[in-house]
């Protein structure tokens, strides 16, 4: 059986916003937007590995503390975005770099560090013709309401 890994979007509202005398919480429980958490249903439905990716730790598997709350974005300037060579090695740490199928629930932001980090051949991006987020939210809760995988026909 092929080895798949979904990598999910972090996000921007996280449970310290929610309930700010949260301390440390697994990643699995840390971000709270609707398209976070229907992108994990969507993972925990149709992949047995999946990760979130974080502009400023990286790739969190589920049970990964995330210490604190944090603002931190991709495509924006802030000097605490993860390096390149840093997803690199983590993803060789977490022994992700041995799937032989990547798929990220994203918007194109995410095109050019996935290939760098897994290579363009075997990644996809299943949520790329949707024209913004509500889009991509409704495409992610069809799919897990029909049991059915985008693009998986």
């Amino acid at each position: 059986m092929k080895r798949r890994l979904c990598i999910i979007a972090c996000g921007a509202k996280k449970i310290w916003d929610v309930h700010p005398e949260a301390g440390a919480t697994e990643a699995q429980y840390v971000y709270q937007s609707a398209f976070h958490k229907a992108s994990q249903a969507y993972a925990r439905r149709f992949f047995s590995e999946w990760a979130i990716l974080s502009a400023k730790h990286g790739f969190l598997l589920p049970h990964d503390t995330v210490p604190e709350n944090y603002d931190v974005a991709f495509g924006t300037k802030n000097p605490e975005i993860i390096a390149l060579d840093r997803l690199m090695r983590q993803a060789r740490d977490k022994q992700l770099d041995g799937v032989e199928e990547v798929v990220m629930l994203g918007g194109k932001k995410f095109r050019k560090i996935i290939h760098a980090v897994f290579g363009a051949d075997k990644s996809s991006f299943p949520l790329a013709d949707c024209q913004g987020i509500g889009f991509m939210l409704q495409k992610l809760n069809q799919a897990v309401a029909n049991r059915q995988e985008i693009g998986k026909g």
